[in-house]
């Protein structure tokens, strides 16, 4: 069953359970054993994503690009359990936002499942919470190189609880109304890729290019590394999103494998025709780019349109790379080319490719209207979530910057942000420190 089937069934059971001062049902171990091992592979994404994009940037800055990622697994997993589960997952009267049925961490029970669904509701809600520390950390990289740290964990945490909640909400909760409409996401097109690529786009406009742009990446290797790391998290992203050791984790797990591949092949072959050789990093982007586009649609579809998605996502996204030097903005490390565009486009070909024979909860209230209804209901989403997440990610970035600021001085970005900003340097070639302006405290001593 998808994310959304599975929490009606849930909420419905769980009211029934309270009235009666039992539970509906026992949590079974093996679903829960699952995505337990999911959850922590969803983790294990974060820091991948700080080597991936720490590679990526030039070395005086590389320390201060992974911390975007490392602070999150802190301040995101705080902000999720106090207040962005229950916005987004709790029982919403309006179809736009969570009720408080789980604030400050109340009701989330160890072993009271989220009735119907089979694990119990804090497995469900650790699962969760990871997708809610990666997506904010995925805006990173747009940003990368120039932003003050105290203003981006200020608006990442906003944009948390502000905008991806809700996003959430409209999407995987029952009473969301996009899920209403029978919108499907499997694991995360809209609510994940496209939010974040989208208002990567808004701060990176915000904030304002670097002062040095088409920067070579200062390790290659790293990026590499950092890229089969996601590959390898991604399997619990979107195969645990079944929320059961099923038929439909399997099948999504192969999809996601598939499309992975394509879009690393893909990529390397449309850099051979563009420029004459495939490049390691366009290896890297392209099999990132594979799985977020398949990532809509990985629990609904077989092993032939999963291939097809990763290859067209290859191509188109490699050739959306290059929309920032048409239309100037500055987005470091490719995250609207990759990310928005991949989500996008992965919303649309789920609606085009969504099959029961991959997944008999594919047939939503839109799907059975027609498969031109679900196509449609499935742009509509990608133009909500793309209008909301812009304007407010761009009004958050404001409201950031009358607070306290969001862009570095001008010497600092000069010198490197690891330095300037952490009092660090993510090298040291000898043993000499008078090159680097580090804290004292953080002077080696003899």
């Amino acid at each position: 069953m998808r994310k959304q089937h599975c929490i009606i069934a849930a909420l419905a059971l769980a009211a029934g359970a309270q009235a009666q001062g039992t539970s509906a049902t026992t949590f079974d171990k093996a679903d829960t054993l699952w995505v337990v091992v999911a959850a922590v592979l969803v983790l294990l994404m974060t820091p991948a994503l700080s080597l991936f994009y720490g590679g990526l940037v030039r070395q005086k800055n590389m320390l201060s690009t992974m911390m975007h990622s490392f602070i999150l697994m802190g301040v995101a997993t705080i902000a999720w359990v106090l207040l962005g589960f229950t916005l987004a997952f709790g029982k919403s009267t309006n179809g736009f936002i969570g009720g408080f049925d789980f604030l400050l961490g109340q009701g989330i029970s160890t072993t009271v499942p989220f009735a119907g669904m089979s694990v119990p509701i804090a497995a469900f809600m650790l699962f969760q919470m990871m997708f809610a520390i990666i997506t904010p950390a995925l805006i990173s990289g747009s940003i990368a190189e120039r932003m003050k740290f105290s203003g981006y964990v200020l608006f990442t945490l906003l944009w948390s609880l502000l905008i991806y909640a809700p996003i959430a909400c409209w999407v995987w909760n029952p009473d969301g109304w996009l899920a209403k409409l029978g919108v499907i996401d499997f694991a995360g097109g809209s609510v994940v890729h496209l939010s974040s690529g989208i208002a990567a786009l808004a701060a990176c406009m915000a904030l304002g290019p670097r002062t040095r742009k088409n920067v070579t990446p200062h390790s290659v290797p790293l990026v590499l590394l950092g890229g089969g790391l996601l590959w390898v998290g991604w399997i619990g992203f979107n195969a645990g999103s079944a929320l059961a050791i099923n038929g439909v984790a399997i099948g999504a797990f192969v999809a996601s494998q598939v499309a992975a591949a394509a879009g690393l092949v893909g990529w390397s072959l449309t850099e051979i025709m563009l420029r004459g050789k495939p490049s390691a990093v366009g290896a890297a982007c392209g099999l990132v780019a594979g799985l977020a586009t398949v990532t809509p649609a990985a629990g609904y579809v077989e092993v032939g349109p999963a291939l097809f998605i990763g290859l067209v996502a290859s191509v188109v996204c490699c050739l959306a790379t290059q929309l920032k030097t048409k239309f100037k903005y500055d987005d470091a490390l490719d995250v609207v080319g990759v990310h928005g565009v991949g989500g996008f486009l992965g919303m649309i070909l789920t609606g085009v490719f969504a099959s029961t024979l991959a997944n008999a909860a594919a047939v939503t209230p839109a799907l059975a209207q027609g498969r031109g209804h679900l196509i449609l209901m499935q742009l509509l989403a990608c133009v909500a979530v793309l209008v909301f997440s812009f304007v407010g990610s761009y009004i958050l970035m404001k409201v950031t910057k009358a607070i306290v600021g969001v862009r570095v001085h001008s010497d600092h970005e000069v010198d490197g942000l690891d330095v300037s900003l952490h009092g660090e340097a993510a090298y040291v070639l000898d043993d000499s420190d008078e090159d680097l302006d580090l804290a004292p405290e953080l002077i080696p001593v003899p």
